[in-house]
């Protein structure tokens, strides 16, 4: 009987291991992703990669070429207006800092 309940706790086991990333795929697509909030330019984080909202405030930084926003960047999230630098955040789609990568 002993044999059986292990068997059974096993197979269930390894059947919720299995299913994690499938479960963990659709939360952070839907029921996350929709509800982050906006980045704020004078967070921490956003001062060190000089997050601006409006892209033409970063005229003046070095890094900065014309046409170079959120929304043209590879690290953007377009669902949730996510990106992946700021991942507790969502960001403006005009916005930049100067991570910007081109989008491959």
């Amino acid at each position: 009987m002993a044999d059986h309940s292990r068997r059974d706790f096993m197979r269930n086991s390894l059947l919720g291991l299995a299913a994690l990333p499938l479960g963990a795929g659709i939360l952070s697509k839907s029921a996350f992703a929709q509800d982050l909030p906006r980045l704020d330019p004078s967070a921490e984080q956003a001062q060190a990669l000089n997050y601006v909202e409006n892209a033409s405030d970063a005229s003046d930084h070095p890094a900065y070429e014309e046409g170079e926003q959120c929304d043209n960047c590879m690290f953007f999230q377009a669902d949730s207006e996510g990106c992946q630098l700021f991942p507790q955040n969502s960001v403006e789609p005009g916005g930049w800092c100067q991570s910007w990568t081109a989008q491959a």
